[in-house]
């Protein structure tokens, strides 16, 4: 069985796409649009053929993608903060689950896992041909919030697993979501169209993954008040132009104590903690991307001033310098 789960739009169809034979050339396509990650083939000498298209759902990045040889891919870096999801078209693929166990899909079949939190590997044959999904781990995160009450533990984010398959509602909102992107290419990427159709993806998604992890993303106690959820929208919103906790409370309409407590309750962090990671990651995204120039660019438009303490925070939450990040994106 083929599925077509074909995005592009007639014209693209008609052109007939390229096939790629330069690993190097690949490599800096599939690093942009996925994350860094280490492929190998399997078997001396062999010249891939690879076919390469993406495109964006709002905020997440739709890929179709092969090698047309078969290969080992591993090492993704947890650095990126995405969490991939990968739909089987025609061929097989080989999934890691644990260090010495995986599961195996042929066409239907879509495997999840979050780079952010676990080690992942994946094999395929020559055939193979996949539909992709990279999507920001606090995109799903943010949206378990808004629409559960509360982010799910690592027991969800560290369970690697297959889900959907032919005839499941997974796979027919992937392909609902082809023909959309496919008929109206702008309107997904950035207008309203997108953002909903991204809310469709996200939430079949955790759904579908919390189920096979046995976790219960309905609240146990009272979930997270809408002011909770103000607070983040206007932190995510806000980060960089750095306010205050007291901006926040009032944003949110509570003081600063209500709003205080209210996060170590359903976030495990004080609105500054929450704040601080999302100024990180900001800078973060800004150096994996292939137009960064400069640490202090990337620093100072998060609001960074003293590159001393930024540095040592960077380092802390990220195990490496800025400039570690900077250099290994120049490459």
């Amino acid at each position: 069985m083929s599925f077509d789960l074909d995005p592009r739009t007639a014209a693209q169809r008609e052109c007939g796409g390229s096939h790629v034979d330069d690993w190097d050339e690949i490599k800096q396509w599939s690093d942009e649009v996925y994350m860094p990650y280490v492929v190998r083939p399997v078997g001396r000498a062999l010249t891939p053929a690879s076919s390469m298209f993406s495109a964006k759902i709002a905020d997440m990045t739709l890929t179709r993608f092969c090698y047309g040889i078969p290969v080992t891919i591993g090492d993704f870096a947890p650095e990126a903060g995405n969490t991939i999801v990968l739909t089987t078209i025609q061929g097989w693929t080989r999934h890691s689950v644990t260090a010495k166990s995986g599961v195996e899909l042929t066409a239907g079949g879509t495997f999840v896992a979050d780079c952010s939190r676990v080690d992942y590997r994946l094999d395929t044959d020559a055939d193979h041909l996949q539909l992709n999904l990279t999507i920001p781990h606090r995109l799903l995160a943010d949206l378990a919030l808004r629409w559960w009450g509360r982010v799910p533990d690592d027991r969800l984010w560290r369970h690697k697993c297959a889900i959907g398959g032919p005839g499941s509602a997974w796979l027919a909102l992937l392909e609902y979501a082809v023909r959309t992107l496919s008929a109206a290419p702008q309107q997904v990427a950035t207008g309203r169209v997108g953002a909903n159709l991204q809310e469709l993806i996200a939430s079949q998604l955790l759904t579908d993954w919390a189920a096979s992890a046995a976790v219960d993303l309905e609240p146990t106690t009272v979930e997270a008040p809408g002011y909770v959820r103000r607070a983040v929208r206007y932190i995510d919103e806000h980060a960089a132009d750095l306010p205050t906790v007291g901006d926040i409370a009032e944003a949110a309409g509570v003081s600063v104590r209500a709003l205080s407590g209210a996060f170590r309750r359903y976030l495990s962090a004080s609105p500054r903690d929450y704040l601080r990671e999302q100024r990180l990651q900001g800078v973060r995204r800004e150096l994996l991307s292939p137009t960064a120039t400069t640490v202090v660019d990337a620093a100072g438009a998060w609001g960074y001033v003293n590159m001393g303490i930024f540095a040592a925070s960077y380092r802390q939450r990220f195990g490496e310098n800025p400039a570690d990040t900077l250099r290994r994106t120049s490459r």
